[in-house]
Protein backbone atom coordinates (compact mmCIF):
# COMPACT_ATOMS: atom_id res chain seq x y z
CA UNK A 1 0.00 0.00 0.00
CA UNK A 2 3.34 2.26 0.76
CA UNK A 3 4.07 1.72 -2.47
CA UNK A 4 1.24 2.56 -4.08
CA UNK A 5 0.80 5.89 -2.40
CA UNK A 6 4.45 6.79 -3.34
CA UNK A 7 3.74 5.93 -7.14
CA UNK A 8 0.72 8.42 -7.31
CA UNK A 9 1.04 10.94 -9.92
CA UNK A 10 -1.87 13.64 -9.17
CA UNK A 11 -0.76 15.49 -12.54
CA UNK A 12 -1.50 13.36 -15.01
CA UNK A 13 -1.79 8.99 -13.98
CA UNK A 14 -0.63 6.97 -16.19
CA UNK A 15 -1.28 3.08 -15.60
CA UNK A 16 -2.83 3.10 -12.34
CA UNK A 17 -3.88 -0.27 -10.67
CA UNK A 18 -5.49 -1.72 -7.81
CA UNK A 19 -5.50 0.44 -4.53
CA UNK A 20 -3.45 3.71 -6.29
CA UNK A 21 -6.60 3.82 -8.36
CA UNK A 22 -8.96 4.29 -5.13
CA UNK A 23 -5.91 6.37 -3.58
CA UNK A 24 -5.58 9.42 -6.67
CA UNK A 25 -9.10 9.42 -7.29
CA UNK A 26 -10.23 10.61 -3.16
CA UNK A 27 -6.59 12.85 -3.21
CA UNK A 28 -7.79 14.82 -6.79
CA UNK A 29 -11.37 14.85 -4.85
CA UNK A 30 -9.93 16.44 -1.79
CA UNK A 31 -7.48 19.22 -4.29
CA UNK A 32 -10.75 19.42 -5.92
CA UNK A 33 -12.34 21.10 -3.27
CA UNK A 34 -9.36 22.85 -2.17
CA UNK A 35 -8.95 24.77 -5.38
CA UNK A 36 -10.75 27.64 -6.35
CA UNK A 37 -13.67 25.40 -8.76
CA UNK A 38 -16.29 27.07 -9.86
CA UNK A 39 -18.82 23.94 -9.45
CA UNK A 40 -18.12 23.60 -5.75
CA UNK A 41 -17.00 27.19 -3.72
CA UNK A 42 -19.67 29.44 -5.05
CA UNK A 43 -22.79 27.04 -4.08
CA UNK A 44 -20.99 25.59 -1.11
CA UNK A 45 -20.18 29.36 0.09
CA UNK A 46 -24.33 30.29 -0.55
CA UNK A 47 -25.77 27.43 1.24
CA UNK A 48 -23.53 27.28 3.91
CA UNK A 49 -23.62 31.16 4.76
CA UNK A 50 -27.18 30.59 4.62
CA UNK A 51 -27.51 28.47 7.44
CA UNK A 52 -26.00 30.70 9.82
CA UNK A 53 -25.00 28.22 12.06
CA UNK A 54 -21.71 25.92 12.11
CA UNK A 55 -24.04 22.88 12.75
CA UNK A 56 -26.39 23.92 9.63
CA UNK A 57 -23.45 24.72 7.20
CA UNK A 58 -22.19 21.91 7.48
CA UNK A 59 -25.14 20.09 6.77
CA UNK A 60 -25.63 22.19 3.37
CA UNK A 61 -21.89 21.45 2.76
CA UNK A 62 -22.63 17.91 3.32
CA UNK A 63 -26.12 17.81 1.49
CA UNK A 64 -24.37 19.29 -1.72
CA UNK A 65 -21.17 17.03 -1.44
CA UNK A 66 -22.89 13.86 -1.27
CA UNK A 67 -25.15 14.58 -4.11
CA UNK A 68 -22.17 15.84 -6.21
CA UNK A 69 -20.76 12.44 -5.58
CA UNK A 70 -23.48 10.34 -6.43
CA UNK A 71 -23.18 12.12 -10.24
CA UNK A 72 -19.19 11.74 -10.08
CA UNK A 73 -20.16 8.01 -9.31
CA UNK A 74 -22.94 7.49 -11.99
CA UNK A 75 -20.65 9.72 -14.76
CA UNK A 76 -17.72 7.49 -13.83
CA UNK A 77 -19.86 4.43 -14.73
CA UNK A 78 -20.21 5.74 -17.90
CA UNK A 79 -17.04 6.45 -18.45
CA UNK A 80 -16.15 2.84 -17.95
CA UNK A 81 -19.21 2.00 -20.15
CA UNK A 82 -17.18 4.18 -23.37
CA UNK A 83 -19.46 6.95 -22.96
CA UNK A 84 -16.63 9.49 -21.17
CA UNK A 85 -16.54 11.36 -24.70
CA UNK A 86 -19.84 13.09 -23.85
CA UNK A 87 -18.31 14.36 -20.96
CA UNK A 88 -15.01 16.22 -22.41
CA UNK A 89 -17.36 18.54 -24.82
CA UNK A 90 -16.38 22.21 -23.72
CA UNK A 91 -20.07 23.12 -24.75
CA UNK A 92 -21.09 20.90 -22.11
CA UNK A 93 -19.98 22.35 -19.50
CA UNK A 94 -21.10 25.99 -20.66
CA UNK A 95 -24.40 24.08 -20.83
CA UNK A 96 -23.95 22.96 -17.00
CA UNK A 97 -23.04 26.51 -16.42
CA UNK A 98 -26.54 27.89 -18.09
CA UNK A 99 -28.40 25.06 -15.60
CA UNK A 100 -26.40 25.63 -12.50
CA UNK A 101 -26.87 29.43 -13.01
CA UNK A 102 -30.26 29.48 -13.35
CA UNK A 103 -30.66 27.15 -10.67
CA UNK A 104 -28.85 29.48 -8.56
CA UNK A 105 -30.55 32.46 -9.43
CA UNK A 106 -34.26 31.07 -8.46
CA UNK A 107 -32.98 29.68 -5.53
CA UNK A 108 -31.83 33.51 -4.83
CA UNK A 109 -34.76 34.34 -5.37
CA UNK A 110 -36.73 32.00 -2.93
CA UNK A 111 -34.47 33.29 0.27
CA UNK A 112 -35.02 36.72 -0.65
CA UNK A 113 -38.45 37.74 -1.81
CA UNK A 114 -40.27 41.04 -1.89
CA UNK A 115 -43.49 41.33 0.32
CA UNK A 116 -46.93 42.70 -1.45
CA UNK A 117 -46.08 42.54 -5.61
CA UNK A 118 -46.89 39.69 -7.84
CA UNK A 119 -43.24 40.01 -9.34
CA UNK A 120 -40.10 38.86 -8.05
CA UNK A 121 -37.04 41.03 -8.05
CA UNK A 122 -33.32 40.08 -7.82
CA UNK A 123 -32.14 41.36 -4.16
CA UNK A 124 -29.95 44.55 -4.34
CA UNK A 125 -26.62 44.25 -3.87
CA UNK A 126 -25.96 47.41 -1.99
CA UNK A 127 -27.85 47.94 1.44
CA UNK A 128 -27.64 52.03 3.03
CA UNK A 129 -28.45 52.20 6.84
CA UNK A 130 -30.91 54.96 5.76
CA UNK A 131 -33.05 52.93 3.97
CA UNK A 132 -32.64 49.40 5.74
CA UNK A 133 -35.47 49.85 7.94
CA UNK A 134 -37.97 50.46 5.22
CA UNK A 135 -36.02 47.71 2.88
CA UNK A 136 -36.68 45.01 5.72
CA UNK A 137 -40.51 46.05 5.86
CA UNK A 138 -40.81 44.79 1.46
CA UNK A 139 -38.67 41.75 2.03
CA UNK A 140 -39.25 38.33 3.69
CA UNK A 141 -36.34 35.88 3.91
CA UNK A 142 -36.84 32.11 3.76
CA UNK A 143 -34.31 29.72 5.09
CA UNK A 144 -32.84 27.81 2.18
CA UNK A 145 -34.69 24.20 1.31
CA UNK A 146 -33.19 21.47 2.59
CA UNK A 147 -33.19 19.77 -0.81
CA UNK A 148 -31.74 22.92 -2.40
CA UNK A 149 -28.11 21.96 -2.21
CA UNK A 150 -28.45 18.49 -3.24
CA UNK A 151 -30.21 20.09 -6.71
CA UNK A 152 -27.24 22.18 -6.98
CA UNK A 153 -24.55 19.29 -6.10
CA UNK A 154 -26.38 16.90 -8.66
CA UNK A 155 -26.70 19.57 -11.30
CA UNK A 156 -22.99 20.94 -11.44
CA UNK A 157 -21.35 17.78 -11.28
CA UNK A 158 -22.27 16.73 -14.71
CA UNK A 159 -19.58 19.64 -15.45
CA UNK A 160 -15.94 19.03 -16.15
CA UNK A 161 -12.16 20.72 -15.86
CA UNK A 162 -9.30 18.24 -15.46
CA UNK A 163 -10.51 16.46 -12.41
CA UNK A 164 -12.91 14.85 -13.99
CA UNK A 165 -11.28 13.92 -17.34
CA UNK A 166 -8.96 12.38 -15.12
CA UNK A 167 -11.38 10.49 -13.29
CA UNK A 168 -13.38 9.49 -16.67
CA UNK A 169 -10.66 8.61 -19.25
CA UNK A 170 -8.41 7.40 -17.14
CA UNK A 171 -8.86 6.00 -13.65
CA UNK A 172 -12.87 4.69 -14.57
CA UNK A 173 -11.20 2.60 -17.53
CA UNK A 174 -8.74 1.47 -15.19
CA UNK A 175 -11.27 -0.59 -13.07
CA UNK A 176 -11.28 -4.22 -14.24
CA UNK A 177 -14.85 -4.72 -14.43
CA UNK A 178 -18.00 -2.93 -14.96
CA UNK A 179 -19.24 -3.80 -11.40
CA UNK A 180 -16.42 -1.21 -9.89
CA UNK A 181 -16.72 1.61 -12.47
CA UNK A 182 -18.37 3.68 -10.41
CA UNK A 183 -15.89 3.83 -7.53
CA UNK A 184 -13.57 6.41 -8.59
CA UNK A 185 -16.39 8.64 -9.27
CA UNK A 186 -17.53 7.79 -5.85
CA UNK A 187 -14.04 8.19 -4.35
CA UNK A 188 -13.17 11.60 -6.41
CA UNK A 189 -16.85 12.73 -4.81
CA UNK A 190 -15.79 11.69 -1.40
CA UNK A 191 -12.53 13.40 -1.23
CA UNK A 192 -14.63 16.60 -2.32
CA UNK A 193 -16.89 16.13 0.47
CA UNK A 194 -14.38 15.40 3.12
CA UNK A 195 -13.26 19.53 1.83
CA UNK A 196 -16.25 20.74 1.47
CA UNK A 197 -17.90 20.03 4.93
CA UNK A 198 -14.69 21.54 6.97
CA UNK A 199 -15.46 24.50 4.54
CA UNK A 200 -19.17 24.46 4.87
CA UNK A 201 -18.79 24.60 8.83
CA UNK A 202 -15.91 27.45 8.76
CA UNK A 203 -18.59 29.44 6.38
CA UNK A 204 -21.80 28.53 8.47
CA UNK A 205 -19.55 29.90 11.74
CA UNK A 206 -18.31 32.90 9.88
CA UNK A 207 -22.31 33.77 9.68
CA UNK A 208 -23.15 33.29 13.09
CA UNK A 209 -19.90 35.09 14.99
CA UNK A 210 -21.09 38.57 13.53
CA UNK A 211 -21.48 40.32 16.94
CA UNK A 212 -24.93 40.47 16.53
CA UNK A 213 -28.50 39.14 17.81
CA UNK A 214 -29.72 36.18 16.35
CA UNK A 215 -32.46 37.58 14.29
CA UNK A 216 -30.04 40.31 13.05
CA UNK A 217 -27.53 37.40 12.37
CA UNK A 218 -29.78 35.36 10.21
CA UNK A 219 -31.32 38.36 7.88
CA UNK A 220 -27.40 39.13 7.51
CA UNK A 221 -26.59 35.37 6.23
CA UNK A 222 -29.85 35.21 3.96
CA UNK A 223 -29.01 38.27 2.44
CA UNK A 224 -25.75 36.97 1.62
CA UNK A 225 -26.95 33.62 0.56
CA UNK A 226 -29.45 35.30 -1.82
CA UNK A 227 -27.44 37.73 -2.97
CA UNK A 228 -24.84 35.16 -3.95
CA UNK A 229 -27.11 32.87 -5.20
CA UNK A 230 -29.16 35.45 -7.52
CA UNK A 231 -26.30 37.30 -8.92
CA UNK A 232 -23.70 34.33 -8.89
CA UNK A 233 -26.50 32.39 -11.28
CA UNK A 234 -26.70 35.84 -13.33
CA UNK A 235 -22.56 35.36 -13.72
CA UNK A 236 -22.93 31.69 -14.89
CA UNK A 237 -25.78 32.01 -17.14
CA UNK A 238 -23.64 35.23 -18.29
CA UNK A 239 -20.62 32.56 -18.38
CA UNK A 240 -22.44 29.42 -20.06
CA UNK A 241 -23.63 31.87 -22.97
CA UNK A 242 -20.40 33.91 -23.63
CA UNK A 243 -19.10 30.13 -23.66
CA UNK A 244 -21.34 28.75 -26.34
CA UNK A 245 -21.33 31.42 -28.37
CA UNK A 246 -17.54 31.90 -28.45
CA UNK A 247 -16.11 28.95 -27.15
CA UNK A 248 -12.57 30.02 -28.42
CA UNK A 249 -12.75 33.37 -26.82
CA UNK A 250 -13.97 31.67 -23.55
CA UNK A 251 -11.33 28.95 -23.77
CA UNK A 252 -8.30 31.62 -23.51
CA UNK A 253 -6.26 30.71 -19.58
CA UNK A 254 -3.30 32.29 -18.79
CA UNK A 255 -0.74 29.38 -17.46
CA UNK A 256 0.72 29.88 -14.17
CA UNK A 257 3.08 27.32 -14.34
CA UNK A 258 1.75 25.29 -10.96
CA UNK A 259 1.51 21.85 -11.14
CA UNK A 260 -1.67 21.97 -9.74
CA UNK A 261 -4.83 21.27 -12.11
CA UNK A 262 -7.37 24.50 -10.97
CA UNK A 263 -4.62 26.29 -10.58
CA UNK A 264 -2.28 25.56 -13.47
CA UNK A 265 -4.34 27.67 -16.18
CA UNK A 266 -6.63 30.38 -15.19
CA UNK A 267 -9.98 31.29 -17.21
CA UNK A 268 -13.29 31.59 -17.28
CA UNK A 269 -13.70 29.28 -13.82
CA UNK A 270 -11.29 31.47 -11.73
CA UNK A 271 -13.52 34.98 -12.58
CA UNK A 272 -17.31 33.02 -11.70
CA UNK A 273 -15.40 31.93 -8.69
CA UNK A 274 -13.89 35.42 -8.03
CA UNK A 275 -17.45 37.40 -9.21
CA UNK A 276 -19.40 35.00 -7.03
CA UNK A 277 -17.47 34.18 -3.65
CA UNK A 278 -15.56 37.62 -3.52
CA UNK A 279 -17.76 40.29 -5.45
CA UNK A 280 -20.66 39.59 -4.62
CA UNK A 281 -20.58 36.92 -1.16
CA UNK A 282 -17.71 38.80 0.83
CA UNK A 283 -18.69 42.24 -0.19
CA UNK A 284 -22.29 41.52 0.53
CA UNK A 285 -20.97 39.78 4.28
CA UNK A 286 -19.01 43.01 5.35
CA UNK A 287 -21.84 45.52 4.32
CA UNK A 288 -24.75 44.16 5.91
CA UNK A 289 -23.11 43.47 9.01
CA UNK A 290 -21.86 46.86 9.02
CA UNK A 291 -25.68 47.84 8.05
CA UNK A 292 -27.04 45.61 11.07
CA UNK A 293 -24.01 46.93 13.32
CA UNK A 294 -24.85 50.46 12.34
CA UNK A 295 -28.71 49.86 13.01
CA UNK A 296 -28.02 48.33 16.53
CA UNK A 297 -25.95 51.25 17.57
CA UNK A 298 -28.46 53.16 16.21
CA UNK A 299 -31.05 52.11 18.55
CA UNK A 300 -29.05 51.77 21.75
CA UNK A 301 -28.17 55.77 20.95
CA UNK A 302 -32.00 56.24 20.86
CA UNK A 303 -32.44 54.61 23.95
CA UNK A 304 -30.06 56.10 25.54
CA UNK A 305 -31.63 59.73 24.75
CA UNK A 306 -34.94 58.64 25.98
CA UNK A 307 -33.92 57.37 28.83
Amino acid sequence: MTGALATINLWNPTHVAGFAIVATAFILGMVHGVTPDEHTWPITFSYSIGGYSTRRGLRAALTFSLAFTVQRALASELAYLGLSHIFTFASVDYAVYLVVGALMAAAGVVIVRRRRTVHLHLPRLRSHPTDDDSAAQHLHLDDPRPWMPAVHGFVAGWGFGAFAIIVYTVLAPAEHSAVWGWVPGACFGLGTTVVQILAGSLFGLVASRRGLDPEAIRRVALRTAGNTLTWGGVAFVAGGTFGLLFPDVAGLSLATGVHVHNLAHLGIALVLVTITVVGVGLTTLVRQTRAETRLVNTAASAGGAAS
